[in-house]
């Protein structure tokens, strides 16, 4: 398959129609801020990242008899009126519990500039790094328990930058293995391995005292965060032996679905922030059995995460989030594939308080713009704030003492939380 050559990896009714508005917003959003104001927010957080631009026409947002319909048809989900794509007939079928926002109007095109903007809300500048959505969480979030409040699997997330070193994602490559860092080598007893540690900290106090600076706090902290979940009984989260066969095989026994298994596990056990990473979406060519197999995959450990947490309560406080850095060209190119496509693209949303069974906007007949309700990238992160209960428009100082937003001038999308 060929790929880029620069990619990496009623009343509420009739006066939101007014289009009126109070100190600049929509009489729509201020109900829906009074409305969730005594809701429990959500708690915790899995992003889905799906690197390298997924197309939007054969997943979330379908064309059927139209030109740029492609390969796939459009299936009926558990709510009247809304399909998607016949790659996720799982997921189709938990529906009513999710939402989707089919009319993002995004604006970069590039794989970088594109993962940056919806990763942080912001746009690349050359002399500033912004943190990603996940680090912007576990600053503004307490701690919930001993594990990482952020967690990346499969792949790295986005820095903390300004945010600092407590805000930086725990890194776990194949989903379930042990961590081999979070262990004395073998051969070393645990006795041993304390008389290291304390030999190595009283060597990073004498560095520290005769070299201060940031980058000694932040040395130390991740030595310290590290020691501690070394010697914690919640390591244990990050394990899947234990797993029963019957949901291995519900899950998926993949790198995805063991992804998936593990992210439930983390915020079962109190981590804010995980973030599930997948790759293989940038389909200039042979785009539709590329997709059929991302949905094999993707299909069964979606819709049984999300059935999962319903059924334990949790999908309530528990926002999860599938998106991409743009959609794909709605007409399908001469190698069978489908190229860049920003202007127009969609995003899956499910659980954390948001109404299911939902769709807001829409893309024009053939997918190539937004039709009604354009919805920026940073509207997205706003709402996804407003579910956490974070100010999105909060400054925060960065080290050069600059006021810096949470997020960049969005607006929560009201009709999420009517």
């Amino acid at each position: 398959m060929k790929s880029c050559p620069d990619y990496r990896m009623t009343r509420r009714t009739m006066l939101g129609a007014t289009g009126a508005t109070l100190f600049g917003l929509q009489l729509r959003e201020l109900l829906a801020y009074a409305d969730t104001a005594s809701q429990t927010k959500a708690e915790h957080v899995i992003l889905f990242w799906n690197g390298g631009g997924m197309t939007h026409l054969d997943t979330w947002d379908p064309k059927p008899g139209r030109p740029t319909q492609g390969e796939f048809n459009p299936i009926d989900t558990s709510v009247p009126g809304i399909q998607i794509s016949e790659i996720f007939p799982q997921l189709a079928q938990q529906m009513h519990h999710c939402a989707l926002v089919r009319s993002i109007a995004g604006t970069q095109g590039d794989h970088g500039r594109g993962t940056y903007n919806v990763q942080t809300s912001y746009q690349m500048t050359p002399n500033l790094i912004h943190p990603g959505f996940g680090s912007v969480v576990v600053h503004e979030k307490d701690k919930m328990s001993e594990l990482p409040s952020f967690v990346s699997i499969s792949g790295r997330a986005p820095r903390a930058s300004y945010l600092g070193q407590t805000c930086e994602a725990y890194f776990v490559g194949a989903p379930g293995e042990k961590d081999p860092y979070l262990a004395f080598p073998e051969g070393i007893t645990q006795v041993r391995g304390n008389s290291r540690l304390e030999v190595l900290e009283r060597f990073n106090q004498r560095y520290s005292q005769k070299n201060p600076g940031e980058s000694n706090v932040a040395t130390k902290t991740a030595i310290g965060d590290a020691v501690k979940l070394m010697r914690s009984p919640a390591l244990s989260a990050f394990e899947l032996d234990k797993v029963p066969t019957t949901m291995l095989n519900r899950y998926g026994d993949n790198t995805f679905g063991r992804g998936v298994m593990l992210a439930k596990q983390l915020v079962e056990t109190g981590v804010r922030f995980v973030q599930v990473n997948r790759g293989g979406f940038d389909t200039h060519s042979a785009n539709f059995p590329a997709m059929q197999a991302h949905g094999d995959v993707m299909d069964p450990a979606l819709a049984s995460l999300v059935e999962d947490l319903a059924e334990s309560g949790l999908l309530k406080k528990t926002l999860i989030v599938m998106l991409s850095e743009f959609g794909r060209t709605p007409m399908i190119n001469e190698d069978a594939g489908r190229d860049h496509w920003a202007n127009v693209f969609s995003c899956f949303i499910a659980g954390g308080g948001i109404t299911g069974g939902t769709v807001i906007g829409s893309s024009d007949e053939d997918g190539y713009e937004p039709k009604d309700r354009p919805v920026q990238v940073a509207d997205l992160h706003a709402t996804f704030c407003q579910t956490l209960g974070i100010d999105p428009a909060k400054e925060v100082m960065t080290p050069l003492r600059r006021p810096m937003k949470l997020v960049d001038n969005g607006t929560p999308i009201a009709e999420l939380f009517a």
